[in-house]
Protein backbone atom coordinates (compact mmCIF):
# COMPACT_ATOMS: atom_id res chain seq x y z
CA UNK A 1 0.00 0.00 0.00
CA UNK A 2 1.14 3.57 -0.74
CA UNK A 3 -0.30 6.61 1.02
CA UNK A 4 0.88 10.11 0.07
CA UNK A 5 -0.18 13.18 2.07
CA UNK A 6 0.53 16.86 1.41
CA UNK A 7 2.64 15.94 -1.60
CA UNK A 8 4.46 18.71 -3.46
CA UNK A 9 6.51 18.19 -6.62
CA UNK A 10 8.73 20.72 -8.36
CA UNK A 11 10.85 20.86 -11.49
CA UNK A 12 13.34 23.59 -10.64
CA UNK A 13 11.28 26.64 -9.74
CA UNK A 14 8.15 25.35 -11.47
CA UNK A 15 5.43 23.82 -9.30
CA UNK A 16 4.22 20.53 -10.78
CA UNK A 17 1.93 19.47 -7.95
CA UNK A 18 0.92 21.15 -4.73
CA UNK A 19 -0.55 19.76 -1.49
CA UNK A 20 -1.87 16.55 -3.07
CA UNK A 21 -2.98 13.33 -1.41
CA UNK A 22 -3.16 9.89 -3.01
CA UNK A 23 -3.74 6.32 -1.86
CA UNK A 24 -3.00 3.08 -3.69
CA UNK A 25 -4.23 -0.10 -2.02
CA UNK A 26 -5.63 -3.51 -2.95
CA UNK A 27 -8.25 -3.19 -5.65
CA UNK A 28 -7.26 0.37 -6.60
CA UNK A 29 -6.71 0.35 -10.36
CA UNK A 30 -5.66 3.90 -11.13
CA UNK A 31 -5.03 5.45 -14.52
CA UNK A 32 -2.73 8.49 -14.17
CA UNK A 33 -3.23 10.91 -17.04
CA UNK A 34 -2.14 14.41 -18.03
CA UNK A 35 -0.27 16.19 -20.76
CA UNK A 36 3.42 15.50 -21.48
CA UNK A 37 5.60 17.27 -18.92
CA UNK A 38 2.80 17.57 -16.36
CA UNK A 39 4.79 15.47 -13.87
CA UNK A 40 3.30 11.96 -14.21
CA UNK A 41 6.67 10.23 -14.46
CA UNK A 42 8.05 12.36 -11.62
CA UNK A 43 5.07 11.40 -9.45
CA UNK A 44 5.56 7.66 -10.02
CA UNK A 45 9.30 7.98 -9.31
CA UNK A 46 8.52 9.69 -6.02
CA UNK A 47 5.88 7.11 -5.08
CA UNK A 48 8.33 4.31 -5.89
CA UNK A 49 11.04 5.88 -3.73
CA UNK A 50 13.32 6.65 -6.68
CA UNK A 51 13.13 10.40 -6.00
CA UNK A 52 12.22 12.67 -3.10
CA UNK A 53 9.25 15.07 -3.04
CA UNK A 54 9.68 18.79 -2.43
CA UNK A 55 7.28 18.44 0.51
CA UNK A 56 4.82 15.96 2.03
CA UNK A 57 5.02 12.42 3.39
CA UNK A 58 4.79 9.03 1.72
CA UNK A 59 4.11 5.82 3.62
CA UNK A 60 4.87 2.57 1.80
CA UNK A 61 3.80 -0.87 2.91
CA UNK A 62 4.33 -4.21 1.18
CA UNK A 63 6.20 -4.91 -2.03
CA UNK A 64 6.22 -2.32 -4.83
CA UNK A 65 7.08 -3.03 -8.47
CA UNK A 66 8.11 -0.02 -10.56
CA UNK A 67 8.47 -0.02 -14.35
CA UNK A 68 10.20 3.19 -15.49
CA UNK A 69 10.03 4.57 -19.00
CA UNK A 70 13.72 3.97 -19.57
CA UNK A 71 14.72 0.56 -18.16
CA UNK A 72 18.43 0.61 -18.98
CA UNK A 73 19.87 0.23 -15.51
CA UNK A 74 20.36 -3.56 -15.51
CA UNK A 75 23.75 -5.19 -16.05
CA UNK A 76 24.06 -5.76 -19.84
CA UNK A 77 25.90 -9.07 -19.22
CA UNK A 78 22.96 -10.64 -17.32
CA UNK A 79 20.86 -13.13 -19.29
CA UNK A 80 17.30 -12.03 -19.97
CA UNK A 81 15.81 -15.10 -18.24
CA UNK A 82 17.96 -14.49 -15.14
CA UNK A 83 16.84 -10.86 -15.04
CA UNK A 84 13.21 -12.00 -14.89
CA UNK A 85 13.80 -14.79 -12.37
CA UNK A 86 15.80 -12.47 -10.11
CA UNK A 87 12.51 -10.72 -9.25
CA UNK A 88 11.93 -13.64 -6.86
CA UNK A 89 15.60 -14.54 -6.27
CA UNK A 90 15.28 -17.68 -8.39
CA UNK A 91 18.19 -17.41 -10.82
CA UNK A 92 20.94 -17.90 -8.21
CA UNK A 93 19.07 -20.82 -6.63
CA UNK A 94 18.62 -22.52 -10.02
CA UNK A 95 22.29 -21.95 -10.84
CA UNK A 96 23.25 -23.54 -7.52
CA UNK A 97 20.96 -26.52 -8.23
CA UNK A 98 22.59 -27.00 -11.63
CA UNK A 99 26.11 -26.62 -10.22
CA UNK A 100 25.59 -29.08 -7.35
CA UNK A 101 23.85 -31.55 -9.67
CA UNK A 102 26.95 -31.64 -11.87
CA UNK A 103 29.16 -31.97 -8.79
CA UNK A 104 27.14 -34.99 -7.57
CA UNK A 105 27.68 -36.75 -10.86
CA UNK A 106 31.37 -36.01 -11.13
CA UNK A 107 32.47 -36.13 -7.48
CA UNK A 108 33.34 -39.11 -5.28
CA UNK A 109 33.39 -39.82 -1.59
CA UNK A 110 33.18 -36.83 0.74
CA UNK A 111 33.05 -34.40 -2.18
CA UNK A 112 29.96 -36.16 -3.55
CA UNK A 113 28.31 -36.23 -0.11
CA UNK A 114 28.89 -32.49 0.29
CA UNK A 115 27.42 -31.85 -3.15
CA UNK A 116 24.34 -33.92 -2.26
CA UNK A 117 23.78 -31.88 0.91
CA UNK A 118 24.19 -28.64 -1.02
CA UNK A 119 21.78 -29.92 -3.68
CA UNK A 120 19.20 -30.81 -1.04
CA UNK A 121 19.51 -27.38 0.59
CA UNK A 122 19.20 -25.66 -2.78
CA UNK A 123 16.08 -27.69 -3.64
CA UNK A 124 14.49 -26.79 -0.29
CA UNK A 125 15.19 -23.11 -0.95
CA UNK A 126 13.80 -23.48 -4.49
CA UNK A 127 10.59 -25.06 -3.23
CA UNK A 128 10.21 -22.43 -0.50
CA UNK A 129 9.83 -19.69 -3.12
CA UNK A 130 7.35 -21.65 -5.21
CA UNK A 131 9.43 -24.22 -7.05
CA UNK A 132 8.60 -25.35 -10.55
CA UNK A 133 5.14 -23.76 -10.44
CA UNK A 134 6.67 -20.30 -10.03
CA UNK A 135 9.27 -21.04 -12.70
CA UNK A 136 6.47 -22.05 -15.04
CA UNK A 137 4.66 -18.79 -14.22
CA UNK A 138 7.74 -16.81 -15.26
CA UNK A 139 7.91 -18.74 -18.53
CA UNK A 140 4.20 -18.08 -19.19
CA UNK A 141 4.57 -14.34 -18.61
CA UNK A 142 7.64 -14.18 -20.87
CA UNK A 143 5.88 -16.09 -23.64
CA UNK A 144 2.78 -13.89 -23.31
CA UNK A 145 4.99 -10.83 -23.84
CA UNK A 146 6.49 -12.35 -27.01
CA UNK A 147 9.84 -13.26 -25.46
CA UNK A 148 10.87 -16.60 -27.04
CA UNK A 149 13.50 -18.85 -25.48
CA UNK A 150 16.24 -17.67 -27.86
CA UNK A 151 15.76 -14.12 -26.55
CA UNK A 152 15.68 -15.26 -22.93
CA UNK A 153 19.04 -17.00 -23.41
CA UNK A 154 20.71 -13.77 -24.63
CA UNK A 155 22.50 -11.13 -22.52
CA UNK A 156 20.53 -7.92 -22.06
CA UNK A 157 23.19 -5.94 -23.91
CA UNK A 158 22.44 -7.80 -27.16
CA UNK A 159 18.69 -7.15 -27.08
CA UNK A 160 16.80 -4.42 -28.89
CA UNK A 161 15.17 -1.58 -26.97
CA UNK A 162 11.77 -3.22 -27.36
CA UNK A 163 13.05 -6.57 -26.10
CA UNK A 164 14.72 -5.00 -23.03
CA UNK A 165 11.52 -3.14 -22.28
CA UNK A 166 9.50 -6.37 -22.40
CA UNK A 167 12.03 -8.18 -20.20
CA UNK A 168 11.67 -5.46 -17.56
CA UNK A 169 7.88 -5.60 -17.80
CA UNK A 170 7.95 -9.40 -17.42
CA UNK A 171 10.21 -9.01 -14.38
CA UNK A 172 7.85 -6.57 -12.68
CA UNK A 173 4.74 -8.63 -13.41
CA UNK A 174 6.45 -11.82 -12.20
CA UNK A 175 7.70 -10.21 -9.00
CA UNK A 176 4.53 -10.92 -6.99
CA UNK A 177 4.28 -7.30 -5.85
CA UNK A 178 1.31 -5.89 -3.96
CA UNK A 179 1.45 -2.55 -5.76
CA UNK A 180 2.52 -1.88 -9.37
CA UNK A 181 3.65 1.47 -10.80
CA UNK A 182 3.72 1.10 -14.58
CA UNK A 183 4.94 3.95 -16.79
CA UNK A 184 3.82 3.37 -20.41
CA UNK A 185 3.78 -0.46 -20.18
CA UNK A 186 2.46 -0.92 -23.74
CA UNK A 187 5.48 0.71 -25.41
CA UNK A 188 7.08 -1.79 -27.84
CA UNK A 189 4.36 -4.42 -27.28
CA UNK A 190 2.65 -6.13 -30.19
CA UNK A 191 -1.13 -6.49 -30.39
CA UNK A 192 -1.26 -9.95 -28.77
CA UNK A 193 0.95 -8.87 -25.86
CA UNK A 194 -1.20 -5.79 -25.25
CA UNK A 195 -4.33 -7.96 -25.15
CA UNK A 196 -2.66 -10.27 -22.62
CA UNK A 197 -1.53 -7.31 -20.48
CA UNK A 198 -5.09 -6.00 -20.36
CA UNK A 199 -6.31 -9.38 -19.08
CA UNK A 200 -3.47 -9.57 -16.55
CA UNK A 201 -4.20 -6.13 -15.09
CA UNK A 202 -7.96 -6.77 -15.05
CA UNK A 203 -7.44 -9.75 -12.72
CA UNK A 204 -4.51 -8.38 -10.68
CA UNK A 205 -5.46 -8.70 -6.99
CA UNK A 206 -3.33 -5.81 -5.72
CA UNK A 207 -3.36 -2.13 -6.60
CA UNK A 208 -1.63 -0.30 -9.40
CA UNK A 209 -1.06 3.02 -11.08
CA UNK A 210 -0.65 2.92 -14.83
CA UNK A 211 0.48 5.78 -17.06
CA UNK A 212 -0.57 5.13 -20.62
CA UNK A 213 -1.69 6.90 -23.75
CA UNK A 214 -3.39 3.66 -24.82
CA UNK A 215 -7.02 4.57 -24.19
CA UNK A 216 -8.19 0.99 -24.78
CA UNK A 217 -5.95 -0.19 -21.95
CA UNK A 218 -7.42 2.46 -19.66
CA UNK A 219 -10.97 1.62 -20.72
CA UNK A 220 -10.60 -2.06 -19.84
CA UNK A 221 -8.43 -1.98 -16.72
CA UNK A 222 -8.91 1.09 -14.47
CA UNK A 223 -11.62 1.85 -11.90
CA UNK A 224 -10.16 5.25 -10.94
CA UNK A 225 -8.69 8.04 -13.01
CA UNK A 226 -6.30 10.62 -11.56
CA UNK A 227 -5.75 13.64 -13.79
CA UNK A 228 -2.62 15.68 -13.10
CA UNK A 229 -3.57 19.16 -14.26
CA UNK A 230 -0.38 20.94 -15.24
CA UNK A 231 -2.01 24.36 -15.29
CA UNK A 232 -3.62 24.15 -11.85
CA UNK A 233 -0.89 21.91 -10.28
CA UNK A 234 -3.51 19.67 -8.68
CA UNK A 235 -4.65 16.05 -8.79
CA UNK A 236 -8.26 15.61 -9.86
CA UNK A 237 -9.39 12.20 -8.58
CA UNK A 238 -12.32 10.47 -10.29
CA UNK A 239 -13.52 7.25 -8.66
CA UNK A 240 -14.95 5.82 -11.86
CA UNK A 241 -13.96 4.11 -15.10
CA UNK A 242 -12.40 5.76 -18.11
CA UNK A 243 -15.51 6.56 -20.17
CA UNK A 244 -17.39 7.91 -17.17
CA UNK A 245 -14.32 10.03 -16.31
CA UNK A 246 -14.29 11.66 -19.74
CA UNK A 247 -17.93 12.69 -19.32
CA UNK A 248 -17.51 13.81 -15.70
CA UNK A 249 -14.40 15.87 -16.45
CA UNK A 250 -16.23 17.91 -19.05
CA UNK A 251 -19.21 18.28 -16.70
CA UNK A 252 -16.90 19.54 -13.93
CA UNK A 253 -15.27 22.01 -16.27
CA UNK A 254 -18.63 23.40 -17.41
CA UNK A 255 -19.61 23.74 -13.72
CA UNK A 256 -16.37 25.59 -12.88
CA UNK A 257 -16.85 27.98 -15.79
CA UNK A 258 -20.50 28.61 -14.84
CA UNK A 259 -19.64 29.22 -11.17
CA UNK A 260 -16.81 31.55 -12.13
CA UNK A 261 -19.01 33.51 -14.52
CA UNK A 262 -21.74 33.93 -11.89
CA UNK A 263 -19.26 34.88 -9.18
CA UNK A 264 -17.45 37.38 -11.39
CA UNK A 265 -20.77 39.00 -12.31
CA UNK A 266 -21.75 39.27 -8.63
CA UNK A 267 -18.30 40.60 -7.76
CA UNK A 268 -18.58 43.21 -10.52
CA UNK A 269 -21.98 44.34 -9.18
CA UNK A 270 -20.56 44.61 -5.65
CA UNK A 271 -17.56 46.64 -6.83
CA UNK A 272 -19.79 49.01 -8.81
CA UNK A 273 -22.04 49.49 -5.80
CA UNK A 274 -19.02 50.03 -3.54
CA UNK A 275 -17.65 52.68 -5.91
CA UNK A 276 -20.94 54.57 -5.70
CA UNK A 277 -21.02 54.31 -1.89
CA UNK A 278 -17.43 55.48 -1.39
CA UNK A 279 -18.47 59.00 -2.45
CA UNK A 280 -20.22 59.34 0.90
CA UNK A 281 -17.98 59.35 3.96
CA UNK A 282 -20.71 57.76 6.06
CA UNK A 283 -20.79 54.70 3.83
CA UNK A 284 -17.03 54.28 3.25
CA UNK A 285 -16.76 51.38 5.72
CA UNK A 286 -19.67 49.53 4.09
CA UNK A 287 -18.08 50.09 0.66
CA UNK A 288 -14.80 48.57 1.89
CA UNK A 289 -16.67 45.52 3.18
CA UNK A 290 -18.31 45.06 -0.24
CA UNK A 291 -14.92 45.15 -1.97
CA UNK A 292 -13.54 42.50 0.39
CA UNK A 293 -16.63 40.37 -0.19
CA UNK A 294 -16.16 40.68 -3.96
CA UNK A 295 -12.52 39.57 -3.67
CA UNK A 296 -13.51 36.55 -1.54
CA UNK A 297 -16.13 35.49 -4.09
CA UNK A 298 -13.46 35.24 -6.78
CA UNK A 299 -10.68 33.84 -4.59
CA UNK A 300 -12.84 30.99 -3.27
CA UNK A 301 -13.55 29.64 -6.75
CA UNK A 302 -11.86 26.60 -8.25
CA UNK A 303 -9.53 27.60 -11.02
CA UNK A 304 -10.82 26.90 -14.51
CA UNK A 305 -8.83 24.45 -16.60
CA UNK A 306 -6.65 26.34 -19.00
CA UNK A 307 -6.24 24.86 -22.43
CA UNK A 308 -3.22 22.56 -22.57
CA UNK A 309 -0.41 23.85 -24.71
CA UNK A 310 0.63 21.73 -27.67
CA UNK A 311 4.02 21.70 -29.35
CA UNK A 312 3.88 23.36 -32.77
CA UNK A 313 5.96 20.99 -34.84
CA UNK A 314 6.84 21.72 -38.44
CA UNK A 315 9.77 20.16 -40.23
CA UNK A 316 11.64 22.70 -42.36
CA UNK A 317 12.26 22.50 -46.06
CA UNK A 318 14.87 19.76 -46.52
CA UNK A 319 18.29 20.73 -47.80
CA UNK A 320 18.91 20.10 -51.49
CA UNK A 321 20.42 16.72 -52.31
CA UNK A 322 20.99 14.25 -55.11
CA UNK A 323 18.48 11.74 -56.46
CA UNK A 324 19.50 9.04 -53.96
CA UNK A 325 20.90 10.47 -50.71
CA UNK A 326 21.32 7.14 -48.85
CA UNK A 327 22.22 3.54 -49.78
CA UNK A 328 22.69 0.37 -47.80
CA UNK A 329 24.60 -2.39 -49.63
CA UNK A 330 24.67 -6.04 -48.49
CA UNK A 331 24.19 -5.16 -44.82
CA UNK A 332 24.32 -7.91 -42.20
CA UNK A 333 24.51 -8.00 -38.44
CA UNK A 334 25.02 -10.74 -35.85
CA UNK A 335 25.30 -10.82 -32.05
CA UNK A 336 27.57 -13.73 -31.23
CA UNK A 337 26.02 -16.79 -32.84
CA UNK A 338 22.67 -15.01 -33.34
CA UNK A 339 22.11 -13.83 -36.88
CA UNK A 340 19.87 -10.75 -36.87
CA UNK A 341 19.68 -10.04 -40.62
CA UNK A 342 21.80 -10.84 -43.68
CA UNK A 343 22.39 -9.23 -47.07
CA UNK A 344 19.93 -6.36 -46.76
CA UNK A 345 20.00 -3.89 -49.65
CA UNK A 346 18.02 -0.66 -49.82
CA UNK A 347 18.18 2.72 -51.50
CA UNK A 348 16.44 5.76 -50.03
CA UNK A 349 15.52 8.14 -52.86
CA UNK A 350 14.96 11.87 -52.42
CA UNK A 351 11.54 12.44 -50.84
CA UNK A 352 10.72 8.72 -50.58
CA UNK A 353 8.75 7.23 -47.70
CA UNK A 354 9.72 3.81 -46.41
CA UNK A 355 8.37 1.70 -43.53
CA UNK A 356 10.45 -1.08 -41.98
CA UNK A 357 8.40 -3.95 -40.57
CA UNK A 358 9.38 -7.07 -38.67
CA UNK A 359 8.82 -8.86 -35.39
CA UNK A 360 10.46 -7.51 -32.24
CA UNK A 361 14.12 -8.50 -32.43
CA UNK A 362 14.16 -8.71 -36.22
CA UNK A 363 16.71 -5.89 -36.37
CA UNK A 364 14.61 -2.81 -37.21
CA UNK A 365 16.35 -0.55 -34.69
CA UNK A 366 19.75 -2.05 -35.54
CA UNK A 367 19.23 -1.30 -39.24
CA UNK A 368 18.29 2.33 -38.51
CA UNK A 369 21.37 2.73 -36.28
CA UNK A 370 23.58 1.40 -39.07
CA UNK A 371 22.01 3.74 -41.63
CA UNK A 372 22.47 6.65 -39.21
CA UNK A 373 26.15 5.82 -38.68
CA UNK A 374 25.63 5.16 -34.96
CA UNK A 375 26.40 1.45 -35.42
CA UNK A 376 28.50 -0.49 -37.91
CA UNK A 377 27.39 -3.47 -39.98
CA UNK A 378 29.36 -6.72 -39.82
CA UNK A 379 29.39 -6.82 -43.60
CA UNK A 380 28.36 -4.38 -46.29
CA UNK A 381 28.48 -0.59 -46.31
CA UNK A 382 26.36 2.54 -46.04
CA UNK A 383 26.89 5.31 -48.59
CA UNK A 384 25.58 8.85 -48.60
CA UNK A 385 24.83 10.66 -51.83
CA UNK A 386 25.45 14.26 -52.79
CA UNK A 387 24.13 16.74 -50.20
CA UNK A 388 22.77 14.05 -47.86
CA UNK A 389 21.90 15.18 -44.32
CA UNK A 390 20.67 12.37 -42.11
CA UNK A 391 18.58 13.06 -38.99
CA UNK A 392 18.15 10.16 -36.58
CA UNK A 393 15.50 9.87 -33.87
CA UNK A 394 16.36 7.05 -31.43
CA UNK A 395 13.60 5.28 -29.52
CA UNK A 396 15.63 5.38 -26.30
CA UNK A 397 16.74 8.99 -26.89
CA UNK A 398 20.42 8.01 -27.17
CA UNK A 399 21.05 11.07 -29.34
CA UNK A 400 20.52 13.30 -26.28
CA UNK A 401 23.27 13.92 -23.73
CA UNK A 402 21.52 13.46 -20.36
CA UNK A 403 24.10 15.58 -18.52
CA UNK A 404 23.73 18.61 -20.79
CA UNK A 405 20.93 21.12 -20.61
CA UNK A 406 18.02 21.32 -23.02
CA UNK A 407 19.56 24.37 -24.69
CA UNK A 408 23.03 22.78 -24.88
CA UNK A 409 21.58 19.69 -26.60
CA UNK A 410 19.85 21.98 -29.08
CA UNK A 411 23.01 23.95 -29.83
CA UNK A 412 25.07 20.79 -30.32
CA UNK A 413 22.63 19.67 -33.05
CA UNK A 414 23.06 23.00 -34.88
CA UNK A 415 26.28 24.75 -33.72
CA UNK A 416 25.77 27.71 -36.06
CA UNK A 417 22.24 28.41 -34.76
CA UNK A 418 21.96 31.76 -32.91
CA UNK A 419 20.99 31.52 -29.26
CA UNK A 420 17.79 33.51 -29.77
CA UNK A 421 16.67 31.26 -32.65
CA UNK A 422 17.41 28.12 -30.62
CA UNK A 423 15.28 29.47 -27.77
CA UNK A 424 12.50 30.37 -30.22
CA UNK A 425 12.39 26.83 -31.63
CA UNK A 426 12.51 25.35 -28.12
CA UNK A 427 9.61 27.61 -27.17
CA UNK A 428 7.53 26.16 -29.99
CA UNK A 429 8.25 22.75 -28.44
CA UNK A 430 7.05 24.02 -25.02
CA UNK A 431 10.51 24.61 -23.52
CA UNK A 432 10.51 28.14 -22.17
CA UNK A 433 12.06 30.13 -19.33
CA UNK A 434 14.04 28.02 -16.88
CA UNK A 435 13.04 24.83 -18.72
CA UNK A 436 15.84 25.34 -21.26
CA UNK A 437 18.43 25.13 -18.47
CA UNK A 438 17.24 21.79 -17.10
CA UNK A 439 19.48 18.77 -17.74
CA UNK A 440 17.99 16.33 -20.22
CA UNK A 441 18.23 13.56 -17.61
CA UNK A 442 15.32 15.00 -15.58
CA UNK A 443 12.93 15.27 -18.54
CA UNK A 444 9.94 12.96 -18.88
CA UNK A 445 9.73 10.55 -21.80
CA UNK A 446 7.40 12.87 -23.69
CA UNK A 447 9.66 15.89 -23.06
CA UNK A 448 12.70 13.94 -24.30
CA UNK A 449 10.74 13.07 -27.41
CA UNK A 450 9.91 16.74 -28.00
CA UNK A 451 13.55 17.76 -27.47
CA UNK A 452 14.87 15.06 -29.82
CA UNK A 453 12.40 16.15 -32.49
CA UNK A 454 13.36 19.80 -31.95
CA UNK A 455 16.99 18.92 -32.72
CA UNK A 456 15.82 17.32 -35.96
CA UNK A 457 13.90 20.46 -36.91
CA UNK A 458 17.03 22.66 -36.76
CA UNK A 459 19.32 20.09 -38.39
CA UNK A 460 18.04 20.73 -41.94
CA UNK A 461 17.98 16.97 -42.54
CA UNK A 462 16.73 15.66 -45.88
CA UNK A 463 16.59 12.03 -44.69
CA UNK A 464 14.78 11.29 -41.39
CA UNK A 465 15.33 7.95 -39.67
CA UNK A 466 12.55 7.70 -37.08
CA UNK A 467 12.41 4.90 -34.50
CA UNK A 468 9.06 4.87 -32.66
CA UNK A 469 8.63 8.67 -32.70
CA UNK A 470 5.12 8.61 -31.16
CA UNK A 471 6.04 6.66 -28.02
CA UNK A 472 5.37 8.53 -24.73
CA UNK A 473 3.37 11.30 -26.42
CA UNK A 474 -0.03 12.51 -25.33
CA UNK A 475 -2.77 12.42 -28.00
CA UNK A 476 -2.50 16.14 -28.85
CA UNK A 477 1.29 16.03 -29.32
CA UNK A 478 1.01 12.81 -31.29
CA UNK A 479 -1.43 14.41 -33.73
CA UNK A 480 0.92 17.35 -34.14
CA UNK A 481 3.84 15.08 -35.03
CA UNK A 482 1.77 13.03 -37.46
CA UNK A 483 0.63 16.23 -39.15
CA UNK A 484 4.26 17.36 -39.47
CA UNK A 485 5.24 14.00 -40.97
CA UNK A 486 2.46 14.19 -43.52
CA UNK A 487 3.71 17.58 -44.74
CA UNK A 488 7.46 16.85 -44.72
CA UNK A 489 9.01 16.88 -48.21
CA UNK A 490 12.21 15.00 -47.42
CA UNK A 491 12.79 11.24 -47.26
CA UNK A 492 11.53 9.32 -44.22
CA UNK A 493 12.41 5.82 -43.00
CA UNK A 494 10.01 4.84 -40.22
CA UNK A 495 9.96 2.07 -37.61
CA UNK A 496 6.79 2.00 -35.50
CA UNK A 497 4.02 -0.06 -33.91
CA UNK A 498 1.65 2.88 -34.38
CA UNK A 499 -0.73 2.26 -37.26
CA UNK A 500 -1.78 5.92 -37.25
CA UNK A 501 1.82 7.02 -37.80
CA UNK A 502 2.12 4.79 -40.86
CA UNK A 503 -1.17 6.05 -42.26
CA UNK A 504 -0.06 9.66 -41.74
CA UNK A 505 3.24 8.97 -43.50
CA UNK A 506 1.46 7.37 -46.50
CA UNK A 507 4.48 5.20 -47.38
CA UNK A 508 5.55 4.20 -50.84
CA UNK A 509 7.61 1.13 -49.96
CA UNK A 510 7.98 -1.41 -47.17
CA UNK A 511 11.06 -3.41 -46.11
CA UNK A 512 10.42 -6.68 -44.25
CA UNK A 513 13.09 -7.84 -41.79
CA UNK A 514 14.99 -10.06 -41.18
CA UNK A 515 14.76 -11.21 -44.83
CA UNK A 516 15.24 -7.68 -46.17
CA UNK A 517 12.51 -8.14 -48.80
CA UNK A 518 11.34 -4.88 -50.36
CA UNK A 519 7.88 -4.29 -51.79
CA UNK A 520 5.51 -1.50 -52.76
CA UNK A 521 3.24 -0.48 -49.88
CA UNK A 522 -0.30 -1.75 -49.88
CA UNK A 523 -3.05 -1.89 -47.27
CA UNK A 524 -2.38 -5.61 -46.95
CA UNK A 525 0.68 -4.72 -44.87
CA UNK A 526 -1.31 -2.54 -42.45
CA UNK A 527 -2.31 -5.49 -40.24
CA UNK A 528 1.37 -6.37 -39.76
CA UNK A 529 2.18 -3.04 -38.09
CA UNK A 530 0.70 -3.70 -34.64
CA UNK A 531 1.69 -7.38 -34.81
CA UNK A 532 5.32 -6.44 -35.35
Amino acid sequence: MITATGLELRAGARLLLGDASLRVGPGDRIGLVGRNGAGKTTLTKVLAGEAAPAAGTINRGGSIGYLPQDPRSADPQVLAKDRILDARNLSKVLARIERTSVAMGEGTGEEQDRAMRQYTNAMHEFESVGGYAVQSQAATIAASLSLPQRVLDQPLGTLSGGQRRRVELARILFGGHEVLLLDEPTNHLDADSIQWLRRFLSTFPGGYIVISHDTELLETTVNQVVHLDANRAVLDVYSMGWNAYLQQRETDERRRKRERSNAERKASDLRNQADRMRAKASKAKAAQSMLKRADRLVDDLEKSRAADKVARLRFPEPAACGKTPLWGDSLSRTYGSLEVFTDVNLAIDRGSRVVILGLNGAGKTTLLRILAGVDVADTGSVRQGHGARVGYYAQEHETLDPQRSVLANMMSAAPDLPDTEARRVLGSFLFSGDDVDKPAAVLSGGEKTRLALATLVVSGANVLLLDEPTNNLDPASREEILGALAGYKGAVVLVTHDEGAVMALDPERVVILPEGDEDLWSDDYAELISLA
